[in-house]
Order: structure tokens, then C-alpha cells, then sequence
């Protein structure tokens, strides 16, 4: 569980540094376990990874999805904020149709789009079968670009 006072400190001390009055922000974590929560919040870091997918489909029903505008406190895999980002593009598009662009933009391994299919194919098909769900190639992919704004 997340330290809560900590990422509440960490939010207070990026507003009163940008002069943000924005309230409202997203707290989370790259993948499924802490040791890709803390390759990926790294690769965010320094400056590597501007993007990210997710699995449109494994959404819960009343679960707040990426917003163009909205600001993100990235966890590193013991929970503590790293940084924090604001988010700039989100599209749907079906897994299949991800671009080569998008895939260099999550900045994972040799950033290649076969690279790129071959972790994300690996990943979400653990997640569709933890939630009883196929995976295919046409399933929908949230995908955000975004920058960082508080190191």
C-alpha cells in the first residue's frame, strides 16, 4: 500500500513550487510487480519513456481513465513517488495498429514495435486471464503520451 502522507507531501511541495492550483491528480504504478514499477518509473526518470499502454478493455466500469491534461504521481515498486507527469495525448487504438512511433515513445528495451508487442502481448495476456478474459490482437489499447513536469 502506498504511503499516503508521503505522495500528499510530495504533491503539496510540486504546487507550491509551479504555483499549480490544479487539485486533482492520479497516483499509480507501471505493471505488475516491483521490479517493472521500478525499470519503468527509471526509464520515465530519465526522460526515456513519454508513453504508456493499457488494456481499454480492463477498465472497471466506474475507474477513472487517462485524461489529456491531467497530472500523475508515478510510484516506484516500493510505493514512493518518483515524479510527476502530466498527460498530453490519449487515443484508443486496437493492439494491432499500435505504431512503431508509440512504441520507441515507451522507451522499453530496444524500442522497436516488435519489441514492444512482444512484452506488451506477454503482459496483457496475464491480465486478461486474470480477469477471465482472451487476449487478441484486436483488443483495444489505451494509450497516453505524456511529459514530466516534477522530478
Amino acid at each position: 500500500m502506498e504511503n499516503k502522507s508521503e505522495i500528499e507531501n510530495y504533491w503539496n511541495r510540486f504546487v507550491k513550487e509551479k504555483g499549480i492550483v490544479e487539485t486533482n491528480y492520479l497516483v499509480w504504478s507501471f505493471g505488475d510487480n516491483k521490479q517493472m514499477a521500478d525499470e519503468l518509473a527509471a526509464l520515465v526518470v530519465k526522460g526515456k519513456k513519454t508513453a504508456t499502454t493499457s488494456a481499454f478493455d480492463l477498465y472497471e466500469e466506474n475507474e477513472a481513465k487517462p485524461k489529456v491534461g491531467e497530472y500523475n504521481i508515478i510510484l516506484e515498486g516500493h510505493k514512493r513517488p518518483v515524479c510527476i507527469t502530466k498527460t498530453e495525448v490519449v487515443e484508443v487504438v486496437p493492439f494491432k495498429f499500435v505504431s512503431a512511433e508509440h512504441a520507441y515513445h515507451e522507451g522499453e528495451g530496444d524500442r522497436t514495435l516488435s519489441y514492444w508487442r512482444k512484452v506488451h502481448k506477454s503482459f496483457f495476456k496475464r491480465e486478461y486471464a486474470k480477469a477471465k478474459k482472451t487476449f487478441t490482437t484486436d483488443i483495444p489499447c489505451l494509450y497516453e503520451i505524456f511529459k514530466v513536469v516534477y522530478i
